[in-house]
Order: structure tokens, then C-alpha cells, then sequence
């Protein structure tokens, strides 16, 4: 399949949506009293509503026609078989085989890259990492002058660093007090240097995060972090404060880490795919194994509902289809993430680059032009933030923007009243965005309170709402590793359903290579810049390196 809008799915959707026409979400909860009943879905308890999109039955059954005649259901069993997916790279994407076996279900799934069970390298470097883990956290592992390692440090970037950082941060409540983690991934040395700053070096451990032990931005500051340590406390102590998670034993060696201490994954584990990996080293020093555990089997319990729970019952196939009914038939070009959980702050961010370098292809898996929509732009702010900053635009900007609201039922904090207020303040932007505010209500309202007459004129326009804007609502029972790691899965597999639908590759990313080349030869000076922009940027550079 190369070219869905030839699919008559997508062609009856297209006639659909015009026949849609002008109807509300207000009308078409107005039509269904059991609307939100009809239109939800959950995964044990967790719930997803999709009832405040602009989506009715008819709709519903044509998305799950395109996505059979899409190839869906024979795209993922591939995805689970093995195949290489990955078809410019010739790779599988496995990053499901990381937590089936962690999970300990009874019959967990079974992966197998090029015919081989890759369970028994897994579960070995699990227990690697869980060993070494548990002697830092114990206190068995100490540093080059006898102290506890109470403060980590993981240096890496993109995905080496986004999804551990968001775990981390996500699972704040589970953190042994005694353990400390900075995230370092701007190669702007004022990054690395604010980090340091706070840093004492005798209790310090510095991962480095890099399959390759080549990727620029992290060797930069690996190496500059080397330096620093190798000042304070001798070039003997660096065996001691620095691990790695990478493939390339030498390089790590020449760095000067043990290679008992460097932890490895395999190149069927896409970045934006690791943190369930050794990627997340940093992240079982800071909540444990156990934890770890839960992370991994809310993960493989949500793998195993994408592959087996009908399409109509499937949330990560529900989510990936409403994805392309906003891009594709309305026209929606960013969606926003607003996790109403402030540990949830950093899942924007991490979402942008899994949903973004994912399908952000103008290619399709052939080779041949993409001539439909795909990825939108992905941003957002964790509430009640945003709704200080960017809400306005969301209920009255001149362009829809479909939102995806997650909440947590039951508070972690000490302060249950302040949850209380972050919940109500979710649900009811979510309804203030569907169903709006008429003109006749805002004029009641005002006349009710004693306003003028020709006040309540002039403000009236202002004070509307439209409304009609979609959004969806996803509630964990609770923010814990195992529904973090079922969330997490949960958008892997939404980000693979919109990319089987829209014919792309979602598990390459040529597209960040070229920026890579061109940084490269402007450091190494090999060629004069081609164009005058950039040639004169760089004397810019050049005059100020000269005055510093």
C-alpha cells in the first residue's frame, strides 16, 4: 500500500466528513445520552474518552474499514514477528521483547530478531543492570575515595535522554530519598556547567548514554565531564564515577570505563524505543527494580492488548485513528499534550520526539512522495500551566487544535484538596472546549449580575465561546510505574498505527542526518560554507571567539 487516499475508506471518509457538515459535539451529545458510555474505551482501569470529538458512529466504522484495507492487522503482526519493519534500515523495531520477559506474566510474548529468541539477551542484561543498580543503591559499589554514589548523572540525548528524564520525573514519588539525578543532553555548555555546579565529585556517577560512544553532543560533554572529575579527584577515580550504555566496547574502554561496566542494547532498539532498555539505568538507580518491573509489565500488559483487543476496543488504534481523522479529513495541523499531572510535565517533550522524528516523513515506506498530511506538530504544557498561557488560543483561536487531556484519578502528594482542583480544572476545560458558551447564555448571565444593556452589547462577542473543539481524555487510576509504563506503550503503538495508515517508515530518521554533516564540516573548517547566510553567521562566530 503506497497511496491510502486511493482506499475506499479513506474516499467514503472524505465524503463523510462533508456530511458532517455543520454538526456540533454539542449535537451529537445531545443525540446520544450514553454518548460517553459509546464512545470510551479502556485497558483494565484505565480509560480513554474520545466522546468530545467531532466523530460519530459512521465515522468510527469507516476508520476501522481504512484500517484493514490500510493492512493494519498484517502490519502489526509483523511489528510482533520479527520482521524488519524497519525496511530502509533492514531492521526489526523489538522494543517489546525488552519488557515481555521483565513483565513475569505466565505466557508472556515471545520476539525473535532474524529467527533468533532475543529473551535470553535481554533478560542477561536486565539482571546486569539490576545487579549493578542495587550495588550503588546498597552502598556496595562506592566511589574512588570511599563515598556512596548519591547523585547520578546521565548524559545523553534524544531518546538516551528524553524518555529516562520523563520516567524519572514521572516517578518522582518512588525516588529514594538518598538519590539525586540530573539529566545533561544540550551540548550549550552552560547545561553541563550549571549541573556541575551543584556537584560534588566524590559521590557522583556519570552514565554515558550512547549506543555509538560517537554521538557528538553526548561525547562533547562526556568528555568534558571527564575532565572535570579527572581534575578533582585524578585520572585512577574515573573507573569509578563513569558507566556507559552503548555497543562499542573499545570506544568505551579508551574512554577509560571498565567494560564490566558498560551495559548494552542491540540495534533493533530505536532510541526514541530505549528507555525500557539499558537506557534506563538511571532510571532503576533512582526508583529500584521492583519498580523497574512494573514499568516494564505495564508495558508488555498494553504490547499484548494492541496486538490481541479488537480494533474497535483497542485504545492505541482508536488513538493513531483519531490522529489521522484530525490531520487528514479536518484539517488539524498540531495537536496539543496537556497532562494535568505536574510530574508529568516532561511529556510533551518526550511525545515531540517520538510522534514528530517518528512520522515527520514526506516519504513513503517505497521510496515514492508523500502527497496527503502526516505527523502534525506535537506541543503542549502541563495544566494548570497552560491554562495561564496558550488556552486562550485553544477555546478561541482562529485555527482548532485537537487536545489530548491526561489525568490521574488518585493523588501521590500530600495535598489531596490541590489535587481535587487539578482535576476539576482538566474536566472542565476539556467541556468548555466542546461545548462552549453561546452569546445568549453570556448575555443571561451578564444581565443577571446588573449589567448594562449596553455593556452586555459590547462584551457579549468576547465572551462567547464556540466551542466544537475535539478533544481527548485519558485517566490513569493512578500515576505509578505500571500505568506510566501502559501510557508510554500505550503512544508507541498509536504513533505505528497512524504510520501503517499513512504508508511511511516510523522507526527510521534520515531527516536529522544532513544537520549532523553540515555542523560537522563547519567545525572541521574543510569547506567554505555555500551559502553567504551561513558564511556570514559563522565570521560573526569567529570574530567573537577572537575577543573572548
Amino acid at each position: 500500500m503506497s497511496d491510502p487516499t486511493r482506499l475506499p475508506a479513506w474516499q467514503s471518509l472524505g465524503q463523510h466528513h462533508a456530511q458532517l457538515g455543520a454538526t456540533t459535539i454539542a449535537e451529537l451529545f445531545a443525540a446520544d445520552p450514553d454518548r460517553f458510555r459509546n464512545f470510551s474505551a479502556r485497558f483494565g482501569d484505565l480509560v480513554l474518552d474520545y466522546s468530545k470529538n467531532r466523530i460519530s458512529d459512521v465515522t468510527l466504522s469507516l476508520l476501522f474499514d481504512l484500517a484493514r484495507e490500510a493492512g493494519l492487522d498484517q502490519a502489526r503482526a509483523d511489528l510482533f514477528a520479527g520482521k524488519p519493519v524497519n525496511n530502509t534500515e533492514n531492521r526489526p523495531a523489538l522494543h517489546m521483547a525488552l519488557r515481555a520477559q521483565a513483565a513475569m506474566r505466565d505466557k508472556p510474548l515471545v520476539f525473535a530478531a532474524a529467527g533468533v529468541a532475543v529473551a535470553p539477551d535481554v533478560t542477561q542484561e536486565l539482571d546486569h543492570m539490576f545487579g549493578f543498580a542495587q550495588e550503588v543503591r546498597l552502598g556496595a559499589f562506592l566511589g574512588a575515595t570511599g563515598k556512596r554514589l548519591q547523585h547520578v548523572v546521565n548524559i545523553g540525548i534524544g531518546g538516551s535522554d528524553l524518555g529516562p528524564a520523563l520516567v524519572v520525573d514521572a516517578l518522582r514519588p518512588d525516588i529514594d530519598g538518598r538519590m539525586v539525578l540530573d539529566f545533561v543532553s544540550n551540548v550549550d555548555g552552560a547545561h553541563l556547567d550549571a549541573v556541575l555546579a551543584r556537584t560534588d565529585p566524590e559521590t557522583t556517577l556519570f552514565i554515558i548514554a550512547s549506543k555509538t560512544f560517537t554521538t557528538a553532543e553526548t561525547m562533547a560533554n562526556a568528555r568534558a565531564a571527564r575532565k572535570w572529575l579527572a581534575a578533582k579527584l585524578g585520572e585512577a577515580a574515573v573507573d569509578r564515577h563513569f558507566v556507559a550504555v552503548s555497543t562499542n566496547i573499545e570506544a568505551v574502554r579508551a574512554f577509560g570505563i571498565d567494560p564490566q561496566r558498560m551495559f548494552r542494547f542491540w540495534d533493533w532498539v530505536g532510541g526514541r524505543y530505549s528507555l525500557w532498555s539499558a537506557i534506563g539505568l538511571s532510571i532503576v538507580l533512582a526508583i529500584g527494580p521492583a519498580k523497574f518491573r512494573d514499568l516494564l509489565a505495564g508495558a508488555a500488559d498494553m504490547d499484548r492488548h494492541f496486538l490481541e483487543a479488537p480494533l474497535q476496543e483497542n485504545l492505541p488504534v482508536i488513538l493513531g485513528l483519531l490522529q489521522v481523522w484530525h490531520r487528514n479529513f479536518c484539517g488539524h495541523a498540531t495537536q496539543a499534550i496537556l497532562p494535568y499531572a505536574q510530574d508529568l510535565w516532561r511529556l510533551p517533550a518526550y511525545l515531540q520526539q517520538l510522534e514528530m522524528e517518528s512520522n515527520g516523513k514526506s516519504v513513503t515506506r517505497d521510496g515514492g512522495p508523500v502527497t496527503w498530511e502526516t505527523s502534525p506538530v506535537i506541543w503542549g504544557q502541563a495544566g494548570t500551566n497552560g491554562q495561564h498561557a496558550f488556552h486562550q488560543m485553544l477555546h478561541q483561536g482562529t485555527e482548532p487544535v485537537p487536545c489530548d487531556f491526561i489525568l490521574a484519578a488518585r493523588d501521590r502528594s500530600s495535598l489531596p484538596a490541590q489535587h481535587q482542583m487539578l482535576f476539576a480544572n482538566g474536566l472542565a476545560q476539556s467541556a468548555a472546549l466542546a461545548f462552549g458558551r453561546s452569546a445568549a447564555d453570556v448575555a443571561a448571565a451578564m444581565r443577571a449580575a446588573g449589567q448594562d444593556g449596553a455593556v452586555i452589547e459590547r462584551l457579549v462577542p468576547h465572551r462567547s465561546f464556540a466551542g466544537n473543539r475535539p478533544s481527548t481524555t485519558i485517566v490513569l487510576p493512578v500515576l505509578d510505574a505500571y500505568h506510566l509504563g501502559a501510557l508510554i506503550a500505550l503512544y508507541e503503538h498509536k504513533v505505528f498505527v497512524a504510520a501503517t495508515i499513512w504508508g511511511i517508515n516510523p522507526f527510521d530518521q534520515w531527516g536529522v542526518e544532513l544537520g549532523k554533516e553540515l555542523a560537522n564540516a563547519l567545525l572541521a573548517g574543510s569547506d567554505a560554507p555555500a551559502d553567504s547566510s551561513t558564511a556570514g553567521l559563522m565570521a560573526l562566530y569567529d570574530a567573537a571567539a577572537r575577543r573572548r
